[in-house]
């Protein structure tokens, strides 16, 4: 078992960001299906993924600023990485729950990076944290309802401030806390309890708590349930609280924490039988039938739908609940039938006494009003009728820029006359994550839009949304090339969804199969084929990799050493050598023992010619009727890439 971190210190901090970026990766489409409060957008997992990245992006440009900076071998203190969470949230929140979370992780922050504050903290800083955390998002939101995301966060509070011990004790309980307490929501807002559902802030917030608890012990908890049908909850329970008609049951979210704690109030392989299962299940449903996969891409978005002037007197309902549901709702993405029609969002500079005035004018002028933040710079979040007085209102303020207006129902409507592009659009777009410049040249030169994955710097997803933007098609065909960026590109394409566009997402785990999809692309196709098509030469692809260790670590294959040759066949650790020749002869040799027709060869800038043009003689002297194709990928991170069709 890997080595867990024992004190909140800056590496527990940069692990939380991670484990918890991954697990929203993997509930963001299961969240996203369960958003029926306060509006049915279906993106609350998506807002809450892009705002962890933001946060996880800003702690490790912290530590990178520290390793080229050469200031000190122990890396940023705990204070550094708990303020630069706190501020890469603030300023990548989305949404209502996102900008929720970032003043919690902000709460949390001031504990942790307090002046005079220890490098490390103990279970009993984590306590105070969480307190801090749980008031501190509390007070952001203008009007709290219960049996949202605050709810949870108090029941976490209150769970952590009961239980003694160290940092893994302390989460292991707020975690439980926030699990019951999600578990009740639906006994608690009526628009969860006729969905069948628990609320999706709420549940996002249980998933990042399961990160901190794995951060600290080492284990993932089982995942919280996203239907309200465990016992005295939601439909299947029907045991609600007693209470008085109208009454919401009451929920202690500021209890003290105690004495002297302030109440602050080869497995990657992937044959043709399975090759479907590459595309994104939101485009080709859950399906390993090849034959029947063209039946089952997503259907087309549809167009956004013209924004209407709003009336002279609108109706306003304050924290509309939506109509009646299905019940339980695979996915509910209808708006409200009575509520605000934009949603407004943008980061703001600006002194207290500016932002209090400002509280109170958007408090008037809609609903779902979050402010968050601090130090003079805030993110405000408000659903209004008129999306020009909430900004406004933002520029009496202070300073507001990253404005975003969004309709609902409507995809982006923010963007300005001189920023939008041509009306005409393309019909079809492949977008690309290539590792090196070399690779980014050739797949422009096939039609592609690609994004640069330079060694160590992963794109974000929003650029792979600005990609797709660029690439100004009403399809996009979307191949992210690495496996560890799945969740990065689904997010991506989630919201490039919500903006009128058709994605089809293949998750292809190599520049190579990503090589041999574009290969087969042809636009002129429908389509649902195309994708079929580009699927099954991915599928088809295996694919290798020769690099070099940087550290003494275990492998699939055995311990290696700094500086030993690794191969890799399909992600795994096949091959430990001290030669790089040697060892890709052997990676070789391995993946053409299944046989094969096709031979890609890409070659980074470091490795010797006399290595390629050794393969390419083994391939021809070895291997009849097998044909090789040597691209050049530039500065790539590996030295070789191998691909067999």
């Amino acid at each position: 078992m890997a080595q867990v971190a024992q004190t909140f210190d800056a590496p527990a901090v940069r692990t939380w960001c991670g484990l918890a970026l991954r697990a929203l990766g993997r509930a963001r489409e299961e969240i996203d299906a369960i958003n029926v409060y306060p509006v049915a957008d279906g993106d609350t997992g998506t807002n809450l993924y892009l705002t962890v990245e933001s946060a996880a992006a800003a702690v490790e440009a912290v530590f990178a600023g520290h390793e080229a900076g050469g200031t000190g071998p122990g890396g940023p203190s705990l204070a550094e990485a708990a303020r630069a969470m706190a501020h890469g949230a603030l300023i990548g929140a989305r949404g209502n729950s996102g900008t929720i979370l970032a003043q919690l992780l902000r709460g949390m922050a001031e504990v942790l990076a307090a002046d005079g504050a220890e490098a490390r903290a103990d279970g009993h800083g984590l306590r105070r944290a969480l307190r801090r955390a749980a008031d501190s998002a509390r007070q952001a939101v203008a009007h709290p309802v219960e049996g949202t995301v605050l709810t949870v966060a108090s029941a976490a509070a209150d769970a952590a401030c009961g239980t003694e011990g160290d940092c893994g004790a302390v989460a292991r309980a707020a975690h439980e806390g926030a699990r019951t307490a999600l578990a009740a929501t639906p006994g608690q807002l009526a628009a969860l309890e006729r969905a069948g559902v628990v609320d999706a802030g709420g549940r996002g917030l249980v998933a990042v708590l399961a990160a901190l608890v794995e951060t600290f012990t080492g284990q993932a908890p089982a995942a919280a349930p996203s239907r309200g049908t465990e016992a005295g909850t939601g439909p299947a329970g029907a045991r609600r609280q007693p209470q008085g008609a109208g009454d919401r049951p009451a929920v202690p979210h500021a209890r003290a924490c105690g004495p002297g704690e302030p109440d602050a109030g080869g497995p990657d392989a992937v044959d043709l039988a399975g090759a479907a299962d590459l595309v994104d299940t939101a485009d080709m449903g859950d399906t390993a039938d090849m034959a029947n996969a063209a039946e089952q891409v997503a259907p087309a978005a549809p167009a956004p739908p013209a924004v209407p002037a709003p009336a002279a007197s609108p109706p306003v309902c304050a924290h509309a609940v939506p109509g009646p549901l299905p019940a339980p709702a695979e996915s509910v993405t209808a708006p409200p039938a009575c509520g605000p029609a934009f949603e407004v969002i943008y980061l703001l500079e600006a002194d207290d006494p500016s932002v209090a005035r400002l509280r109170r004018r958007l408090d008037v002028l809609g609903d779902s009003l979050v402010v968050v933040g601090g130090d003079g710079l805030w993110n405000v979040h408000v659903h209004v009728d008129d999306a020009g007085a909430a900004v406004e209102a933002g520029v009496e303020a202070g300073r507001p820029h990253r404005i975003r207006i969004t309709h609902f129902g409507a995809g982006d409507a923010h963007t300005g006359a001189a920023a939008r592009p041509p009306r005409e659009r393309a019909q079809r777009a492949v977008v690309a994550v290539v590792p090196g410049e070399g690779l980014a040249a050739l797949c422009t030169e096939a039609g592609a839009t690609t994004v640069l994955a330079r060694p160590g710097e992963p794109p974000a997803s929003g650029e792979l949304v600005e990609a797709v933007r660029r690439a100004h098609a009403r399809e996009v065909v979307l191949l992210p090339n690495d496996a560890e960026l799945r969740d990065t590109a689904a997010a991506a394409a989630e919201q490039a969804r919500g903006e009128g566009v058709r994605v089809a997402l293949i998750p292809t785990r190599s520049a190579v199969q990503g090589i041999a999809a574009l290969a087969v692309h042809e636009p002129g196709r429908r389509f649902d084929e195309d994708v079929v098509a580009m699927t099954s030469a991915a599928g088809a692809t295996r694919h290798g990799e020769v690099t070099v260790a940087e550290h003494r670590s275990w492998t699939s294959a055995g311990i290696c050493q700094a500086g030993d040759v690794l191969g890799l066949i399909d992600g795994d650790v096949a091959v430990i050598g001290p030669d790089v020749a040697d060892t890709a002869r052997a990676v070789l040799d391995r993946m053409l023992a299944g046989g094969g027709e096709l031979v890609t060869l890409v070659l980074g800038e470091e490795l010797p010619d006399s290595v390629a043009d050794g393969l390419e003689t083994r391939v021809r002297e070895s291997y009849l009727a097998v044909d090789t194709v040597v691209l050049r990928g530039g500065r790539q991170g590996a030295l070789l890439l191998i691909g067999v069709e």
